[in-house]
């Protein structure tokens, strides 16, 4: 469906050479002299590249509906991650392609994801901002070791690698950003 810019605000899908951009920032702008523009901040949906563009009241722009999912992730199957629709309950293989390996590498079985959709075609899942997840292989911690003294690699039970302080230990359950893939905190488990 083709709009103008004065039918979009923050929060619209827009299609922008062929990929599907989230409007974050618009301001409209009527300047002394000339015609009327809007300075607008767009996100990839994909890359989450950010783009600031200029358009004018006259541009015509392709909007594109999206709605979020909420899903939940059930297994790896091959090349394919299967999810379930929380409202449906239909099962939905995504490609690793389309997830990228900065999701797939700290999906957890049962967890609850949301999938960015287009006209039932997933583009994007985002994982929640943070997991805990068990710490199943690093050097043992000493005594003395303090939260300022360094990191090490520890890998978790989903397979990834994430940098801890020294004093994490195997077995102990930690609090992991996903936008970063940092260290947060210990947990008891």
């Amino acid at each position: 469906m083709t709009v103008t810019i004065t039918q979009i605000n923050v929060g619209s899908a827009l299609r922008i050479n062929n990929d599907i951009y989230v409007v974050t920032g618009y301001s409209h702008v009527k300047p002394g002299k000339g015609g009327a523009f809007a300075r607008v901040k767009l996100k990839n949906i994909k890359t989450g590249a950010v783009l600031d563009r200029t358009f004018r009241n006259s541009d015509k722009l392709e909007d594109v509906p999206v709605e979020e999912k909420k899903m939940q992730y059930l297994y790896h199957s091959g090349h394919d991650y299967v999810f379930m629709d929380s409202q449906t309950f239909e099962q939905v293989h995504i490609s690793e392609e389309v997830l990228g390996s900065d999701v797939t590498k700290f999906l957890k079985e049962n967890e609850d994801v949301t999938a960015i959709c287009n006209n039932e075609q997933i583009l994007k899942v985002d994982l929640p901002l943070f997991i805990t997840a068990e710490v199943t292989e690093t050097d043992p911690g000493f005594r003395g070791d303090t939260s300022k003294a360094g990191t090490k690699p520890a890998t978790i039970d989903t397979g990834a690698q994430v940098q801890v302080p020294l004093f994490v230990s195997r077995g102990e359950w930690i609090k992991i950003d996903t936008r970063s893939g940092t260290y947060v905190e210990r947990v008891q488990k």
